[in-house]
């Protein structure tokens, strides 16, 4: 089964400001270029419940979707991503205890249900003894009942944070996807 809206490959830069994440996600080009805006995310100041928000611009006039911690401040809290209208997409989690040594997400999706990890061992440890370095890392989801990829962010070097994202299963909505990539990003040290 395809999802309602499919992506194959997107990225994901950070805009640099103050006191609040935002981000803006563009379609990649087949020539691998940076294309379309496909949305703009900001993330809710000072929430007791996690809450990342996606616009079809940054003049966030227009609300497609969101993401939203269903629990307040907890280490192992699940995500539900919603559509504009608030019905469910799918939900993602960080699984806490597997991220001790490599950071670890699941992601839920009618019909699919995929487990990613941060690919080296070794840099998930170097980040986590130098967390003011911004070191490339790189997260790779694979089906939990065949194994096969479902998604991979790849972090780039820069100044500000930027991913490459590749959604070779078409069972993966764009917006879960997108949420999940975002979301690599704005929780990943939480």
């Amino acid at each position: 089964m395809t999802a309602a809206m499919h992506l194959p490959r997107f990225s994901v830069r950070q805009r640099i400001t103050l006191g609040v994440n935002r981000y803006e996600i563009h379609a990649t080009t087949p020539e691998g270029r940076e294309g379309e805006l496909m949305a703009f995310a900001q993330q809710k100041r000072f929430a007791f419940k996690e809450e990342v928000t996606f616009y079809t611009d940054d003049s966030r006039s227009r609300r497609v979707f969101s993401f939203k911690a269903r629990q307040r401040l907890d280490v192992g809290a699940q995500y539900d991503v919603l559509d504009e209208a608030g019905t469910p997409l799918g939900v993602f989690a960080k699984k806490f205890g597997a991220s001790l040594l490599r950071s670890t997400w699941t992601i839920a999706v009618p019909g699919l249900e995929a487990t990613g990890r941060e690919r080296s061992v070794a840099v998930a440890l170097l980040r986590r003894a130098t967390d003011d370095l911004p070191l490339p890392f790189h997260f790779d989801f694979t089906d939990d009942a065949g194994g096969g990829p479902v998604m991979s962010s790849d972090r780039k070097w820069s100044l500000r944070d930027r991913y490459d994202v590749v959604v070779p299963d078409t069972r993966l909505d764009f917006r879960v996807a997108a949420a999940m990539a975002v979301a690599l990003d704005a929780l990943q040290e939480r």
